[in-house]
């Protein structure tokens, strides 16, 4: 079946509810109506009968049986048409009787009393009503309800869909401009009506969601425009360099020269690609790292001092930790160890030759905190909001080599164990990097003392 339009839907639903409705009003009044006939007919039969008895019994002292005849004839003559009364003595003589019952059952609504003469005789009186009138009224109203409700759902429906067509063109206009919305035209907004209701909401999520989408996309592109500069860098050295030894015959020297300058450039870019091989998997993966266990948060920070122990020295860098507890966390150990290296590695090539770069492992009720200081040239508070940025490289105020990805990799590392990377520095200040860490639990006392890497 061709699925329908909401404008359908609604207008089916809302006439069916309203038919529904119309129904059991239908059914309500004719109910209540006939009810309050009904009781208004009990009431005056009440009446009817006490005047009747009242009557009765003041004429009898007074009348003889034939005069006492005409007497009640001439009362019941006021009564309203067709009405019925009936007195029947002890044992159930009648006495006196006026009209006719009704000769179907339930055609006439009758009322029956007893009470006594002042001879102390015993009377059982009935009088009663045709109920035709009231069965016409309620057959009339039905008759006429049966007539209009077929008469208002049409003028619903006709109504329910002009209106739920009005309140459904935001929608279809927006649908419109939204299909017309594309990756080369990502910056066109929605119109969003200003109704203050849910469609309006509706076009402002949709707005924020062509806004992130606008972004992720510009992202990409800026990733990728990145990306292909960097790599263009060295695959022009390598083309360069067979370039230039084959023009003409070379010595074995010279050849291996060439190929080591080749080598050199391809591991270069094998690990350029291999870091954003890295950064691709981490923004498509699962939020927590595979393969994670407890493991103590000084384990693979000082692996990490271990590896870069000939960078430093090559620098004359000192790498300094101090006194520290026993900091239990869940994680990927490689993956830690390779967030602690870039982060000590940019430490360390943002350093000034001989200074220090300083470690402390800070702990409090649920995280631990890991900083790393160095004392080189700072950063710009500009640069600050950008440092983690793919490719970004704050050359203005720090020198060094490497493609800018390391913070990048350690920033995607810390998100994937629910970590925190916030950074402190001041120009000519040095800057701090400090990760915070959710703890698993603690040990006690210090692990280690001041350890110190120096050339």
């Amino acid at each position: 079946m061709r699925p329908r339009s909401i404008r359908w839907r609604l207008t089916f639903w809302y006439a069916g509810a309203l038919a529904a409705a119309l129904v059991l009003f239908g059914v309500l009044i004719q109910a209540l109506l006939e009810r309050r006939l009904i009781s208004e007919i009990d009431e005056d039969l009440a009446n009817r009968s006490a005047q009747f008895e009242s009557y009765f019994l003041h004429e009898s002292t007074e009348k003889l049986p034939a005069q006492l005849d005409d007497e009640l004839e001439e009362f019941c003559a006021a009564l309203p048409p067709r009405s019925y009364v009936e007195l029947r003595a002890a044992g159930g003589r009648i006495v006196f009787r006026y009209g006719a019952p009704g000769v179907q059952a339930g055609s006439t609504r009758t009322l029956s009393r007893s009470f006594s003469a002042g001879t102390g005789a015993r009377y059982e009186l009935t009088v009663g009503e045709p109920v035709r009138g009231v069965r016409h009224t309620i057959a009339a109203l039905r008759l006429e309800l049966f007539a209009l409700t077929p008469l208002a759902i049409a003028l619903a429906c006709i109504g329910g869909w002009l209106l739920s067509r009005r309140a459904l063109k935001p929608v279809d206009d927006m649908a419109r401009a939204a299909e017309a919305i594309s990756i080369e035209n990502l910056s066109t907004r929605l119109d969003v009506p200003p109704t203050g209701d849910e469609l309006q909401r509706f076009g402002e999520v949709l707005n924020r969601m062509l806004a992130r989408l606008e972004g992720a996309v510009g992202t990409l592109s800026q990733f990728v425009a990145d990306a292909s500069h960097e790599l263009r860098t060295p695959l022009a050295v390598i083309r360069a360099n067979a370039e230039i030894a084959l023009r003409r015959a070379r010595s074995p020297e010279g050849y291996r020269e060439a190929l080591s300058g080749i080598v050199a450039d391809t591991e270069r870019m094998t690990a350029l690609v291999e870091d954003l091989l890295f950064l691709a998997r981490s923004s498509s993966a699962a939020a927590s790292p595979t393969r994670s266990a407890p493991l103590a948060v000084s384990e693979p920070l000082d692996e990490a001092i271990e590896a870069l122990r000939h960078p430093a020295a090559k620098r004359c860098v000192r790498v300094l930790t101090s006194p520290h507890p026993i900091a239990w966390v869940m994680g990927n150990r490689a993956m830690l160890k390779r967030m602690f290296i870039a982060l000590l590695d940019n430490a360390i090539k943002n350093s000034r030759e001989g200074a220090d770069i300083r470690i402390g492992i800070e702990r409090s009720e649920d995280s631990v905190t890991v900083s790393i200081r160095d004392f080189g040239c700072g950063i710009d508070a500009a640069d600050i909001p950008h440092i983690f940025q793919r490719f970004y490289r704050a050359d203005k105020s720090r020198t060094g080599e490497g493609y800018g990805l390391g913070l990048s990799i350690a920033e995607s590392i810390a998100r994937a164990h629910g970590a925190e990377i916030g950074v402190t520095s001041a120009p000519g200040e040095g800057a701090t990097f400090a990760v915070r860490m959710p703890v698993v639990a603690f040990g006690i006392g210090a692990v280690k003392d001041v350890t110190e890497i120096s050339a």
